[in-house]
């Protein structure tokens, strides 16, 4: 996992297809966009666009995915809390993987929870199983990149 500043993101060398990823953030303004899917190479790399509203934990599902990493930011004021536990450490399947749409559900308890704050990025890859979504009652704009890595 990594948390940073959205506009960190280009010092780290992730290889693949998160240069465009992040070429892609980098050259839009993300506050204008509408809300939508916008697959930027197919359905290798795509861009969700979202004015979400958090919910309480118990309503927040811990996730992992096999073949994509995620790339969540919040922007327009929020913050989020997102949990975190090793994906190998889950053992509690709530919903079995969905290949079509590269999910598993788990009803396991995250073991670490940070901040994102507006303006932040936070970097799920395979290994982390992850809690988004946690801001009770909140309304923000959220961003979710799905960059294939498998």
């Amino acid at each position: 996992m990594i948390l940073d500043k959205l506009e960190n993101l280009e010092d780290y060398e992730l290889g693949g297809l998160f240069p465009r990823a992040i070429e892609f953030l980098r050259d839009n303004d993300l506050m204008s966009l509408p809300q939508c899917k916008i697959k930027v190479l197919g359905n290798d790399l795509v861009v969700n666009i979202q004015d979400f509203t958090g919910k309480e934990e118990k309503d927040c599902r811990m996730e992992t995915h096999r073949d994509f990493a995620d790339i969540q930011i919040v922007l327009g004021g929020g913050e989020e809390q997102m949990g975190w536990k090793a994906a190998d450490d889950c053992k509690e399947i709530l919903t079995p993987y969905n290949e079509e749409k590269d999910v598993e559900f788990y009803s396991d308890k995250a073991d670490t929870f940070v901040t994102v704050h507006s303006g932040q990025a936070a970097i799920f890859f395979p290994t982390d199983a992850h809690q988004p979504g946690i801001a009770p009652g909140q309304k923000y704009r959220k961003i979710i990149v799905k960059v294939k890595v498998r």
